[in-house]
């Protein structure tokens, strides 16, 4: 009689002796540089993903390597070039410093809690950063995704991958998830301060923009709350504006492919405001925590370049949450939130050299 033979499961490291806790920020991913290899490497796991693009794999595969990896990497990757850091592609660069600074801020608030930072596509990817968390003893995760709001394509697809790691784990940690923030009230509180804190110095333009990553028209229409969550944060943000519905406008990038995406389109509606003879906006991307290559290049200087040739006047692209921090407060506001019950107090000296940490943190990061 033969058996066959055993599935291949991570051992990982042996039981810890005492519990710890951890909080892992997931972000989408970012190529490891601004090459047409690299570009090349990370759309291909990218738009392997199901979740992200809902086509017949069969027909899919046939388009994504006969057409679209042989001709976009190169395009995309002088895109990224246009905006890298010295430090690296700004999505990685404000991730792991959010990660950082989250640290501190728990650390401040008395909780011992170690903070990791993943990207579903690239690296570091989740399954690495769980099987270092599970190589450092914890035994508790809180999996919180960088999206405020709550899509398929995005956050659905983080848990995704935490689940395809912990089926290949023998002992798996406690998990928790968090769905969504996309109307908590310190993230609208963030945002409100980062926009007031731009008018203050810079003024304000007749039309405020809320740009949000786009997805195809059908996810709606599938079940996806993502289009409700988008239209409730900017109400909430307007409203604690105090605009009115005429001074703003909720809008949609980034759409791929000649499917119908949710609309307005953010370009092609900056183009019919400056026709119409709008002269000045302030375009802003809720939906992004930090800033990366959707912001920073097909905003602020593609939308940008859009928006003056139809005759606006003035394009004031206001940066994302990034470090500010009303948003790093915020979040490890939520984050205690989703961790409570689990053990992560600290004792009065720890939580004083978290605050040295933090304060050091925020030094830092106004240099």
């Amino acid at each position: 009689m033969t058996f066959a033979p055993e599935p291949s499961f991570s051992h990982g490291a042996p039981p810890a002796t005492s519990s710890s806790t951890a909080i892992l920020l997931c972000n989408l991913g970012t190529p490891d540089a601004p090459t047409t290899p690299a570009l090349r490497r990370y759309l291909a796991e990218f738009l392997s993903d199901s979740r992200v693009v809902e086509i017949p794999r069969p027909i899919w595969w046939l388009i994504l390597h006969g057409i679209i990896l042989r001709f976009r990497p190169k395009k995309s990757a002088a895109k990224y070039a246009s905006i890298w850091m010295p430090e690296g592609s700004p999505l990685k660069v404000w991730t792991q410093k959010q990660s950082v600074m989250l640290c501190g801020y728990l650390g401040v608030r008395g909780h011992t809690v170690e903070v990791r930072y993943a990207m579903r596509y690239g690296n570091p990817s989740i399954a690495s950063q769980l099987d270092q968390l599970k190589a450092d003893g914890v035994t508790r995760v809180l999996i919180l995704p960088a999206y405020p709001q709550y899509s398929a394509a995005t956050t659905a697809s983080v848990f995704d991958a935490v689940y395809s790691w912990a089926a290949r784990a023998r002992q798996i940690p406690e998990f928790r998830f968090i769905n969504h923030y996309h109307d908590t009230p310190g993230y609208i509180a963030a945002l409100a301060d980062k926009i007031r804190a731009y008018w203050r110095k810079n003024g304000q333009a007749e039309q405020l923009v809320m740009s949000f990553h786009g997805v195809p028209e059908r996810t709606l229409m599938l079940g996806d709350p993502y289009h409700c969550e988008c239209q409730k944060t900017a109400r909430l943000l307007a409203e604690k504006l105090g605009l009115t519905k005429d001074r703003y406008k909720v809008t949609f990038q980034s759409r791929f492919g000649r499917a119908k995406w949710l609309q307005p389109y953010t370009e092609p509606t900056l183009i019919k405001m400056a026709q119409a003879g709008v002269k000045s906006v302030d375009v802003l991307c809720p939906g992004f925590t930090g800033d990366c290559l959707e912001t920073l290049e097909e905003i602020s200087m593609e939308a940008r370049h859009a928006f003056l040739e139809a005759g606006g006047k003035t394009f004031n692209y206001i940066p994302c949450l990034n470090d500010s921090p009303e948003w790093l407060a915020a979040l490890a506001e939520f984050s205690v939130q989703h961790l409570a019950g689990w053990p992560t107090q600290t004792g009065p000296n720890e939580a004083m050299l978290a605050a040295s940490r933090a304060a050091a943190l925020a030094l830092g990061a106004k240099q």
